[in-house]
């Protein structure tokens, strides 16, 4: 399942070489930064992104979009936006196009109305691909690292400024890991099954 997340690192216009047009730059993901609270209900989490999530992720045909919208093409990678992992996440820089999307989109940036970045994104079907902890709080009681991506879909500058609970989507496989964290351990289980089975056998004994 595609998933989405908001950034909420400024857009930056970068100074280009004469006669070229200013480079739009910014992180679509940073590592080991928690995000805000996510989710929905009983499903509220926090969310890590590990320094080794992208070691194996697809970033061969990465396209911009604004705000995740595959008619406003902003650019591909190969042609004018360039991906870089880094310490800090994944560093994208595009070269606009000359189009009167990007035209806007540059002159958006230069005002502050867009000011935040997104990316989409799949992980594998793996357990260990993310990890699920029930160690957080009140306004979220799950944390969630990512571990691994396998496909980075798109980078988009976007107008919302925060992460929407209705672009937050997690696969059925976490779903089922956030489950199991609310049930009792093997062990406990074990436990109330003998404490029964010794309880019957008293009875019987009484009889």
């Amino acid at each position: 399942m595609k998933e989405i997340r908001m950034m909420t690192t400024p857009i930056e216009l970068r100074d280009a070489e004469e006669g070229k047009s200013q480079a739009i730059t910014g992180y679509a993901l940073k590592f080991n930064r928690q995000s805000d609270p996510l989710g929905y209900g009983d499903y509220r989490f926090r969310e890590t992104i590990d320094p080794h999530a992208l070691d194996n992720a697809d970033l061969s045909n990465v396209v911009a979009l604004f705000n995740h919208d595959q008619s406003q093409v902003l650019g591909r990678t190969g042609i004018n936006l360039t991906l870089t992992v880094d310490e800090v996440g994944l560093r994208y820089e595009l070269t606009p196009l000359d189009t009167q999307l990007s035209h806007d989109l540059v002159e958006n940036i230069r005002s502050g109305v867009v000011s935040q970045s997104s990316f989409a994104f799949t992980i594998p079907d793996d357990t260990d691909a993310d990890k699920w902890t029930r160690d957080g709080d009140a306004e979220a009681p799950y944390n969630r690292l990512i571990r691994s991506i396998d496909h980075i879909y798109d980078v988009s500058p976007v107008t919302t400024p925060a992460y929407p609970d209705t672009e937050v989507k997690v696969g059925a496989r976490s779903l089922e890991e956030i489950n199991k964290l609310d049930q009792p351990p093997k062990w406990q289980e074990d436990r109330d099954a003998l404490v029964k089975q010794l309880k019957r056998e008293q009875i019987t004994e009484g009889l």
